[in-house]
């Protein structure tokens, strides 16, 4: 092991000597929320951003605040969830050391549609909701994984960084969002599941588990929010973790550790309390762009 990297690890308990190593960095869903305030956060003199979205002018904005911070900035428009497109952009890059996974949709259930009915979910949210927030994670983790295995390793015995967004809702099987819930969850496991294997090649795989997040996404949400965390704060927890090789980022602790016990318990006491809280109820999320 090089001697940078030996103090790193003798001192990981107190403040880490070597530095993470984040010259060039790809970034999805930049153009807003978690995602643009990573790549202004990075920005910097002598630091590479990809960055990748769907809305141009928005991502043209992210771009001039980060080349304004003296950034080099590259922009991919397009969606994460074709894959051919995402690889090919990937590979472009001709080596990373930090892919940020942030692109993401979310959405809730719909009123019933007659009397009798039950709440339900539209048949194309869950198809765009898994395509973007699971298969888009995979067009972004598994071709930057290939990419970074022929990386030399650098001071601290790494190749790269890979971080995916999850959340506290992969941890609960919530009736209010069950698509969302459902592909953060395989988010989650296998970010964290193969990033077992991933750091023998000195790859970290990261998972990050969070609560609502002061962005965009929810602005509309017409419920409580317990734990909203301020953007800011979330990229600075984000990147303190992925300093000290953290493979699931969690937080706020409390809110993350209530979901999980609330799934062990058993299924008809967890619903009866989801039903009849306003946190995600029937109808009080927006409609999400499926565009």
């Amino acid at each position: 092991m090089p001697e940078a990297a030996m103090l790193c690890h003798n001192h990981h308990k107190q403040r880490p000597i070597c530095k993470m190593k984040h010259d060039t960095v790809l970034i999805t869903g930049a153009s807003s929320g978690l995602g643009q305030t990573l790549a202004q956060t990075l920005a910097r003199p002598g630091r590479t951003l990809y960055l990748g979205g769907r809305n141009v002018q928005r991502l043209n904005e992210t771009a001039k605040a980060c080349i304004s911070r003296g950034a080099s900035v590259h922009l991919h428009i397009g969606d994460v969830a074709n894959r051919a497109e995402m690889e090919t952009w990937i590979r472009s890059t001709n080596g990373l050391d930090l892919v940020l996974a942030c692109a993401g949709i979310t959405g809730g259930t719909r009123k019933p549609q007659t009397p009798d009915g039950a709440p339900y979910e539209p048949a194309a949210q869950v198809y765009r909701i898994f395509e973007t927030d699971m298969m888009g994670v995979l067009n972004t983790v598994l071709p930057a994984l290939d990419v970074m295995q022929y990386q030399p390793r650098g001071a601290d015995g790494m190749r790269g960084r890979i971080c995916a967004i999850s959340s506290v809702a992969g941890v609960v099987s919530y009736p209010g969002t069950p698509s969302y819930s459902a592909a953060k969850a395989a988010v989650d496991r296998f970010m964290v599941a193969t990033g077992g294997d991933a750091k023998k090649a000195g790859i970290l795989l990261s998972s990050v588990v969070c609560g609502f997040l002061d962005t965009p996404m929810v602005a509309k949400n017409a419920f409580p929010m317990p734990g909203l965390t301020d953007v800011n704060s979330a990229c600075r927890r984000i990147l303190r973790g992925l300093s000290r090789n953290e493979r699931r980022i969690t937080f706020p602790l409390w809110l993350v550790a209530g979901s999980r016990f609330m799934d062990l318990l058993p299924i008809r006491v967890a619903e009866f309390y989801y039903n009849n809280q306003p946190t995600g109820a029937t109808g009080s999320m927006p409609e999400p762009d499926l565009s």
